[in-house]
């Protein structure tokens, strides 16, 4: 049972649907209400509308192999577009309100581990080739095959996995915590073990003010702090003039100031939009360096979306005893195309975000919550500027309380079993301490095959998992295997 705030509703069974898009959506029958959706979209746009400004600077700041930089305006806009087309299209077809956005850790590999190779359009082919991989295995069903073979004690850790991520990524925006430059300990407690900034108290007071009142179960918890907190950063930056964090200034805002800005509105620059090259990547490295990269690609964006789908549908109370959901296979297919529009865009690999948890924990349950929040993605696309007056301190207050309440997910695990207690452990702790949820996945679905296997238990493990392992070794071993190739 999920331990996200129930919707305004606790009816115990499905109230019959008041009219035809009720129906549709399925809003009473999961108990939830036309408020309280459009609450949880609100609230996850406002988790998630970092990226419009940080997938520029990801993306926008690396010269690919022919010395050529994505413009940063261009970028922003394209990234707004095809979050809010993918959102919306995942709202309508899967019903399902899971958002979606440029994924982090694609984006970051196309930036430091392509583009010196490659030209953006080829890169952008790339992360367009390992879409339709993704749609093709959803479509045939393996992609189902394999969600169906992993245990359900390996489902839930991946849920806990993913609360414990998506809590450090909140605690490290919020910069709660902070990197050393140390060998031991490599993060600390904020500046030299201290709140040593605003910003940091701020994030502190959020995430007190959401915990406090998600507590006394108020209505709109999250969406009343996240308010709240902007509101009084606006004030602190209108009268200290923080300014944005650098190393003249260290006690700034990390990656928005908070202030309204002069412009606006602004009219998008779609000019990247199709800006792609499916061919000449592949004379210019080589089909066995393309085929790497393509398989890289296809692993993360595959286990990730795939592990957050399942985490944020057992977070809403919307999964089976075995771990599956409404609407899966559609559900599977539409990530894969959110990566072929990402390609298409020039944006990067678009998929399931899991800041989504936030709008669930604000009651979200149908695809509603989706079309608010894919909305207002395509409203910033023309009001950039604004995007940015939440700072990221308050916006990942949201992150950490969501992060615990997917935690407790952990209770549902008998832990007396060795063999289920290690593997569980691996998934969980991976997550946070490497910044990838496929990298706990790999490690847990390894971490489970070898255990149990030489516990006297192998013939429990399902012959597709035993495969997804390999192929997971064989995904961590991949920067010798390259140098073996190459060599």
């Amino acid at each position: 049972m999920s331990t996200a705030p129930a919707p305004e509703s606790t009816a115990e069974e499905a109230r019959p649907p008041k009219n035809g898009f009720d129906r549709f959506f399925e809003i009473s029958k999961r108990g939830s209400t036309l408020g309280t959706e459009i609450r949880g979209g609100i609230v996850t746009f406002v988790t998630m509308a970092y990226i419009v400004i940080l997938n520029p600077i990801i993306l926008g700041g690396t010269k690919d192999v022919a010395g050529n930089i994505l413009d940063g305006q261009q970028l922003a806009a394209v990234t707004a577009l095809t979050a809010g087309a993918m959102t919306i299209l995942f709202g309508l077809i899967s019903r399902l309100p899971f958002a979606f956005a440029a994924g982090l850790g694609i984006n970051s590999f196309l930036a430091v581990s392509v583009v010196g190779q490659l030209t953006w359009p080829e890169a952008m082919g790339l992360v367009l080739i390992n879409g339709l991989i993704i749609v093709l295995l959803s479509a045939t069903g393996l992609r189902r095959m394999i969600m169906d073979a992993i245990p359900m004690e390996l489902k839930i850790a991946i849920t806990v996995g993913i609360g414990m991520f998506i809590a450090f990524i909140g605690l490290v925006d919020g910069t709660f915590v902070t990197g050393t430059g140390l060998n031991s300990p490599p993060v600390g407690l904020g500046v030299n073990g201290s709140i040593a900034t605003v910003p940091t108290l701020l994030f502190v007071l959020t995430l007190l003010l959401a915990g406090i009142l998600m507590a006394r179960k108020v209505k709109a918890a999250l969406l009343i702090a996240l308010v709240s907190g902007t509101v009084v950063a606006m004030i602190i930056e209108a009268i200290w003039h923080l300014g944005a964090k650098s190393a003249d200034n260290p006690n700034g805002w990390s990656m928005s100031i908070p202030a309204l800005p002069a412009q606006w509105l602004s009219l998008p620059d779609l000019g990247l939009v199709g800006h792609v090259d499916l061919v000449h990547s592949w004379g210019r490295i080589g089909a066995i360096a393309c085929i790497m990269l393509i398989f890289t690609l296809v692993f993360t964006n595959f286990f990730d979306a795939m592990g957050t789908m399942t985490g944020l549908a057992e977070e809403a109370g919307l999964s089976d005893g075995k771990g599956n959901f409404p609407r899966l296979k559609s559900a599977l297919i539409i990530e894969g195309v959110g990566a072929v529009m990402g390609g298409a865009t020039s944006g990067s690999s678009n998929t399931v975000f899991v800041e989504s948890a936030s709008g669930i924990g604000e009651g979200a349950r149908t695809g509603v919550a989706n079309l608010v929040t894919g909305a207002l993605f395509l409203i910033a696309m023309f009001l950039t500027p604004l995007t940015s007056i939440v700072p990221s301190e308050v916006a990942s207050a949201a992150l950490v309380v969501v992060g615990a309440l997917m935690m407790s997910q952990i209770r549902r695990i008998e832990f007396h079993d060795m063999s289920v207690l290690i593997p569980v452990f691996i998934t969980v702790a991976v997550m946070p301490f490497t910044y990838s949820i496929a990298n706990g996945i790999g490690a847990g679905f390894i971490a489970w095959v070898v255990i149990r296997s030489l516990s006297g238990k192998a013939r429990q493990i399902s012959p597709l998992l035993w495969i997804v392992a390999a192929g997971f070794a064989i995904y961590f071993a991949r920067g010798p295997l390259e140098q073996l190739i190459g060599g």
